[in-house]
């Protein structure tokens, strides 16, 4: 097999339609790439897709998503696999690296109801689901009056669960939606200031072993600098507070050009305190800058608020 030149790929990925469109699209990319090559997609089921009835911050976290995927490049069952970025954990297991693949989708969340046009719309007692720690203790800050109740299951799951009226609204990725040609549902974006997004929301990551050089340099070609600066800032950001689904905490990277500006913030699940900052740097050292920010929350407090949240 050529350095260059693979005969063969085959990419691990989850069995929901969204994981599905993530791996097909990266399939079409290499085989844009490497149009010769024999590029195939093993699909799987992972203990997250199966524990529905919990928060993933009670069942072991994100992790969850991925092991599965993680144990068949370990065996060789496959070569790379596909994530949504947003469920990578901060902290690779040994052995492991990770790409970004393409550009960035919107990063931002998305308000979907069938009867109200945003957040500000919803009456009091009014019941909003999400899956996230992390914008539960943003809605809770923001909106002190509404009803916040889990929601798990794939998107499409969510959304039968609103169209059923257990929810008057539901908060999801937009990149989801966008991606799965349901963006009609969107009746509005949450902005990043109204709603940090999570670490790496939109964007796409490509995992496989870091052993195999041949792999990295097939794939180097679909890295998008961008998109890579700002998720290596983020990650970095995440790595140093020791982000899980555990803990409150989102960030955010706009590049404008070689600057970077990076906003994070940490916060208790009630909402009832939330420390954020926005720091700038040069793309370059995104992960400098993501690393600086961390430790500027944990001057402000953040400390005190993860081992608050942990301990509970």
């Amino acid at each position: 097999m050529s350095r260059l030149s693979p005969n063969r790929i085959v990419i691990a990925s989850r069995e929901s339609k969204l994981a599905l469109w993530q791996a097909n699209y990266v399939r079409d990319r290499l085989l844009t790439l490497y149009p010769q090559c024999d590029v195939s997609i093993l699909a799987m089921t992972t203990r997250g897709d199966q524990i529905l009835d919990r928060t993933l911050n009670k069942v072991g976290g994100k992790g969850l998503f991925i092991k599965e995927l993680e144990q068949a490049l370990a065996r060789g069952d496959a070569d790379i696999a596909v994530h949504s970025m947003k469920d990578v954990p901060a902290q690779l297991p040994a052995g492991f690296a990770l790409m970004t693949a393409g550009a960035r989708e919107d990063a931002r969340d998305a308000f979907v109801s069938n009867q109200f046009v945003s957040l500000d719309d919803l009456p009091n007692g009014a019941v909003v689901g999400t899956s996230s720690l992390r914008r539960e203790s943003q809605l809770r800050a923001r909106f002190k009056h509404l009803q916040v109740e889990p929601l798990r299951g794939n998107v499409e799951t969510r959304l039968r669960k609103l169209d059923e009226g257990q929810y008057a609204a539901i908060i999801l990725a937009a990149a989801g939606l966008i991606r799965l040609g349901l963006a009609e549902r969107i009746r509005s974006l949450i902005s990043p200031e109204d709603s940090i997004p999570a670490v790496g929301q939109g964007a796409l990551g490509i995992e496989y072993l870091a052993s195999q050089d041949d792999i990295a340099q097939w794939l180097m070609p679909l890295a998008e600098e961008n998109t890579t600066y700002a998720v290596l800032a983020e990650r970095s950001f995440s790595k140093c507070l020791g982000g899980s689904c555990e803990v409150p905490l989102g960030c955010h990277a706009v590049i404008d050009g070689s600057n970077l500006l990076l906003t994070g913030f940490v916060a208790l699940p009630d909402g009832s305190q939330l420390i954020r900052r926005t720091l700038s740097g040069a793309a370059r050292n995104a992960e400098e800058v993501g690393t600086a920010l961390a430790r500027q929350l944990m001057d402000d407090g953040a400390t005190e608020i993860l081992a608050a949240t942990l301990g509970n």
